[in-house]
Protein backbone atom coordinates (compact mmCIF):
# COMPACT_ATOMS: atom_id res chain seq x y z
CA UNK A 1 0.00 0.00 0.00
CA UNK A 2 1.27 3.34 -0.89
CA UNK A 3 2.77 5.18 2.03
CA UNK A 4 0.13 8.49 1.82
CA UNK A 5 -2.89 5.63 2.12
CA UNK A 6 -1.18 4.54 5.25
CA UNK A 7 -1.36 8.35 6.50
CA UNK A 8 -4.61 8.38 5.64
CA UNK A 9 -5.71 5.59 7.61
CA UNK A 10 -3.98 6.46 10.43
CA UNK A 11 -6.22 10.15 11.14
CA UNK A 12 -9.52 8.72 10.77
CA UNK A 13 -11.41 9.30 13.81
CA UNK A 14 -12.77 5.98 14.93
CA UNK A 15 -16.69 5.74 14.29
CA UNK A 16 -18.69 4.88 17.31
CA UNK A 17 -20.66 1.64 17.25
CA UNK A 18 -24.92 2.97 17.15
CA UNK A 19 -26.49 3.47 20.64
CA UNK A 20 -28.78 0.22 21.78
CA UNK A 21 -32.16 2.02 21.43
CA UNK A 22 -33.39 -0.57 23.80
CA UNK A 23 -30.60 -0.46 26.60
CA UNK A 24 -32.17 -0.24 30.06
CA UNK A 25 -35.77 -1.83 29.03
CA UNK A 26 -36.69 -4.59 30.76
CA UNK A 27 -39.51 -6.55 29.73
CA UNK A 28 -42.25 -6.97 32.01
CA UNK A 29 -43.92 -9.75 30.77
CA UNK A 30 -42.42 -13.49 30.70
CA UNK A 31 -44.83 -14.26 27.86
CA UNK A 32 -45.85 -17.30 29.55
CA UNK A 33 -47.52 -15.76 33.08
CA UNK A 34 -48.98 -12.77 34.21
CA UNK A 35 -46.33 -12.75 37.63
CA UNK A 36 -45.90 -9.60 38.54
CA UNK A 37 -48.59 -7.99 37.39
CA UNK A 38 -52.63 -8.22 39.16
CA UNK A 39 -56.48 -7.52 37.99
CA UNK A 40 -57.19 -4.55 40.23
CA UNK A 41 -60.37 -3.93 38.79
CA UNK A 42 -62.91 -6.40 36.73
CA UNK A 43 -62.67 -9.84 35.97
CA UNK A 44 -59.81 -11.82 36.24
CA UNK A 45 -60.03 -14.86 33.97
CA UNK A 46 -60.18 -12.49 30.76
CA UNK A 47 -56.77 -11.58 30.80
CA UNK A 48 -54.24 -14.39 30.13
CA UNK A 49 -51.12 -15.05 28.52
CA UNK A 50 -50.99 -16.28 25.12
CA UNK A 51 -48.20 -17.14 22.30
CA UNK A 52 -46.24 -14.19 24.20
CA UNK A 53 -48.85 -11.62 23.89
CA UNK A 54 -51.08 -10.50 26.98
CA UNK A 55 -54.73 -10.50 25.83
CA UNK A 56 -57.84 -9.50 27.31
CA UNK A 57 -61.11 -10.91 26.31
CA UNK A 58 -62.72 -7.36 26.72
CA UNK A 59 -65.58 -8.89 28.37
CA UNK A 60 -65.32 -6.90 31.88
CA UNK A 61 -61.74 -7.06 31.59
CA UNK A 62 -61.36 -3.87 33.61
CA UNK A 63 -57.59 -3.30 34.63
CA UNK A 64 -54.46 -5.19 34.28
CA UNK A 65 -51.79 -3.26 36.61
CA UNK A 66 -47.87 -4.32 37.93
CA UNK A 67 -47.46 -5.00 41.08
CA UNK A 68 -44.42 -2.47 41.71
CA UNK A 69 -45.15 1.09 41.35
CA UNK A 70 -43.31 3.54 38.97
CA UNK A 71 -42.69 7.04 39.32
CA UNK A 72 -40.42 8.41 36.15
CA UNK A 73 -40.23 5.92 33.32
CA UNK A 74 -40.28 5.38 29.32
CA UNK A 75 -42.52 2.61 28.51
CA UNK A 76 -42.73 1.03 25.40
CA UNK A 77 -45.38 -1.82 23.91
CA UNK A 78 -47.09 -2.54 21.10
CA UNK A 79 -50.95 -3.32 20.81
CA UNK A 80 -54.41 -4.18 18.53
CA UNK A 81 -57.43 -3.25 18.43
CA UNK A 82 -60.50 -5.38 17.17
CA UNK A 83 -63.28 -2.60 14.71
CA UNK A 84 -64.56 0.24 17.11
CA UNK A 85 -61.99 -0.94 20.18
CA UNK A 86 -61.14 0.55 23.15
CA UNK A 87 -58.72 0.31 25.49
CA UNK A 88 -56.09 2.30 27.37
CA UNK A 89 -53.11 2.75 29.06
CA UNK A 90 -52.79 3.71 32.87
CA UNK A 91 -49.93 5.45 34.38
CA UNK A 92 -49.25 5.77 37.82
CA UNK A 93 -52.11 4.37 39.01
CA UNK A 94 -53.63 3.54 42.53
CA UNK A 95 -54.88 0.71 43.17
CA UNK A 96 -58.54 1.53 43.19
CA UNK A 97 -60.61 4.18 41.56
CA UNK A 98 -61.70 5.62 38.62
CA UNK A 99 -58.20 5.49 37.10
CA UNK A 100 -58.13 7.99 34.29
CA UNK A 101 -58.94 10.45 37.00
CA UNK A 102 -57.24 9.15 40.15
CA UNK A 103 -54.02 8.16 38.33
CA UNK A 104 -53.61 8.84 34.62
CA UNK A 105 -55.41 6.88 31.25
CA UNK A 106 -53.52 7.40 27.43
CA UNK A 107 -56.35 6.73 25.38
CA UNK A 108 -56.28 3.79 23.19
CA UNK A 109 -59.10 3.70 20.65
CA UNK A 110 -60.11 2.53 17.12
CA UNK A 111 -59.95 6.21 15.82
CA UNK A 112 -61.31 5.68 12.51
CA UNK A 113 -64.69 4.01 13.14
CA UNK A 114 -67.30 5.87 12.57
CA UNK A 115 -69.12 5.28 16.43
CA UNK A 116 -66.36 7.75 17.65
CA UNK A 117 -66.55 10.58 14.65
CA UNK A 118 -68.19 12.94 17.43
CA UNK A 119 -65.70 12.27 20.51
CA UNK A 120 -64.12 15.18 21.79
CA UNK A 121 -60.48 15.75 21.40
CA UNK A 122 -59.16 14.84 24.17
CA UNK A 123 -60.88 11.08 23.70
CA UNK A 124 -58.72 9.90 20.56
CA UNK A 125 -55.84 7.80 20.85
CA UNK A 126 -52.25 9.15 23.15
CA UNK A 127 -54.21 11.98 24.80
CA UNK A 128 -54.50 11.88 28.49
CA UNK A 129 -57.80 11.11 28.58
CA UNK A 130 -60.39 13.92 29.25
CA UNK A 131 -57.28 16.03 29.81
CA UNK A 132 -54.90 16.84 26.93
CA UNK A 133 -55.15 16.05 22.81
CA UNK A 134 -52.82 14.11 21.22
CA UNK A 135 -52.26 15.17 17.17
CA UNK A 136 -54.31 12.16 15.20
CA UNK A 137 -53.19 10.64 12.08
CA UNK A 138 -50.59 7.82 13.04
CA UNK A 139 -53.29 5.13 13.82
CA UNK A 140 -52.84 2.03 12.06
CA UNK A 141 -55.86 0.07 10.68
CA UNK A 142 -58.13 -2.24 13.06
CA UNK A 143 -56.44 -5.64 13.29
CA UNK A 144 -52.95 -4.61 12.79
CA UNK A 145 -50.62 -3.47 15.64
CA UNK A 146 -49.02 -0.26 16.96
CA UNK A 147 -46.06 0.51 18.55
CA UNK A 148 -46.68 3.11 21.49
CA UNK A 149 -44.25 5.00 23.43
CA UNK A 150 -45.22 6.59 26.53
CA UNK A 151 -42.51 8.52 28.92
CA UNK A 152 -43.80 9.76 32.20
CA UNK A 153 -40.48 12.08 33.45
CA UNK A 154 -41.83 13.92 36.46
CA UNK A 155 -44.45 16.67 34.88
CA UNK A 156 -44.09 15.78 31.30
CA UNK A 157 -45.88 13.38 29.10
CA UNK A 158 -44.69 12.21 25.55
CA UNK A 159 -46.64 9.75 23.87
CA UNK A 160 -45.07 8.39 20.36
CA UNK A 161 -46.90 6.47 18.58
CA UNK A 162 -45.70 4.33 15.49
CA UNK A 163 -42.73 6.86 15.20
CA UNK A 164 -44.59 10.16 15.61
CA UNK A 165 -44.83 12.09 18.64
CA UNK A 166 -48.45 12.91 18.94
CA UNK A 167 -48.16 14.58 22.91
CA UNK A 168 -46.04 16.49 24.67
CA UNK A 169 -48.01 16.86 27.89
CA UNK A 170 -47.44 19.45 30.42
CA UNK A 171 -49.07 18.35 33.78
CA UNK A 172 -48.53 21.26 35.96
CA UNK A 173 -49.76 23.58 33.11
CA UNK A 174 -53.07 20.99 32.79
CA UNK A 175 -53.23 21.58 36.04
CA UNK A 176 -53.80 25.25 35.97
CA UNK A 177 -57.59 24.86 35.24
CA UNK A 178 -59.25 24.54 38.66
CA UNK A 179 -61.35 22.12 37.17
CA UNK A 180 -59.12 19.72 36.01
CA UNK A 181 -57.28 19.90 38.61
CA UNK A 182 -60.27 19.05 41.04
CA UNK A 183 -61.70 16.27 38.44
CA UNK A 184 -58.46 14.95 37.80
CA UNK A 185 -56.42 14.53 40.78
CA UNK A 186 -53.93 11.41 39.63
CA UNK A 187 -52.19 14.58 37.81
CA UNK A 188 -50.17 15.11 40.88
CA UNK A 189 -49.16 12.07 41.35
CA UNK A 190 -45.39 11.11 41.65
CA UNK A 191 -46.04 7.49 41.44
CA UNK A 192 -48.12 4.33 40.81
CA UNK A 193 -48.84 1.71 38.70
CA UNK A 194 -48.83 0.67 35.09
CA UNK A 195 -51.83 -0.93 33.56
CA UNK A 196 -53.33 -2.23 30.61
CA UNK A 197 -56.83 -1.27 30.48
CA UNK A 198 -59.70 -3.25 28.59
CA UNK A 199 -62.93 -0.99 28.27
CA UNK A 200 -65.34 -3.64 26.76
CA UNK A 201 -63.69 -5.44 23.60
CA UNK A 202 -60.93 -7.36 23.18
CA UNK A 203 -57.29 -5.84 23.35
CA UNK A 204 -53.78 -7.48 22.98
CA UNK A 205 -50.64 -5.97 23.83
CA UNK A 206 -46.79 -7.69 23.49
CA UNK A 207 -43.25 -6.51 23.93
CA UNK A 208 -44.32 -4.45 26.68
CA UNK A 209 -40.93 -3.07 28.18
CA UNK A 210 -40.14 -0.36 30.42
CA UNK A 211 -37.18 1.04 31.10
CA UNK A 212 -37.02 3.32 34.66
CA UNK A 213 -35.58 7.16 34.60
CA UNK A 214 -33.90 8.01 37.63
Amino acid sequence: MPRFLWAVLLVLPAVAAPADPEAGFTPLFTGKDLAGWKVYAGKAEQWKADGGQVVCAGDGGGWLGTEKEYADFHLRLEYRLQAGGNSGVYLRAPEAGHISRVGMEIQLLDDAHEKYAKLAPYQFTGSIYHVVAAKRGSCKPAGEWNALEVRAEGRKVTVIQNGTTILEADLDAASKDEKVAAEHTGLARKAGRIGLQSHSSPVEFRNVRVKEVK
